[in-house]
């Protein structure tokens, strides 16, 4: 398969889905290597981003998605009455940003990390697709773990964690100062997407 049969492929199949599409399962239908789909991706999004097309393809870790660009999201809005989901609370980015630094994590490191019971916070954050159960930890009574999404990658506008800001050690003790600033960090992203979003969600889908 050449380079366009290949880009052609990997839109159909991005289109069609709506949700993000794993690069070794486009690898094996399009009889491709795993790599050759991650670049295909990679150029496909440079060329619809430099020709100010209002589609995109975003990698979320080994995954690609098509979705809207950010730019018309106010047209989008307006245009299928969508509203904007409700901002994250205060409580709800500091779940987050423990989740997103320390996962995979159980509801009890959450709070003790926090001080104070999350299980409202955790619920929220799970219903909103942000944090997701990924097993269970080999201790008595086999507490649930929580990871983050690729809803949170896509939100927070990374491709995958590594991209994140570095958290020193936690042992420092100005530890709970560079929590609360990676938790500031998190809020300002989350405020950026919101004011960029207007009155839309994070993403729309194309063929929505």
């Amino acid at each position: 398969m050449d380079k366009m049969e290949l880009k052609s492929g990997i839109e159909a199949i991005l289109f069609a889905s709506g949700e993000p599409v794993r690069a070794d399962r486009i690898a094996v239908v399009l009889d491709a290597g795993e790599e050759e789909v991650l670049q295909a991706g990679a150029e496909l999004a440079e060329e619809y981003e430099a020709a100010g097309r209002g589609i995109r393809i975003v990698r979320l870790n080994d995954s690609l998605q098509m979705h809207s660009a950010p730019e018309h999201a106010a047209a989008i809005t307006r245009a299928l009455e969508q509203r904007r989901p409700p901002k994250l609370s205060a409580a709800s980015l500091e779940v987050l940003a423990i989740v997103a630094y320390f996962q995979p994590v159980t509801r009890a490191y959450i709070e003790q990390m926090r001080g104070v019971d999350s299980s409202y916070t955790v619920g929220v954050l799970t219903e909103r697709g942000m944090i997701e159960p990924c097993g269970q930890l080999e201790a008595v009574g086999r507490p649930t773990l929580y990871r983050t999404t690729e809803l949170f990658l896509r939100t927070m506008g990374v491709s995958s964690l590594e991209e994140l800001p570095p958290l020193p050690e936690m042992s420092s003790s100005d530890a709970a100062m560079q929590l609360q600033q990676k938790v500031d960090a998190l809020r300002a992203a989350e405020e950026v997407q919101a004011e960029l979003a207007e009155e839309t969600p994070e993403a729309v889908h194309t063929q929505t």
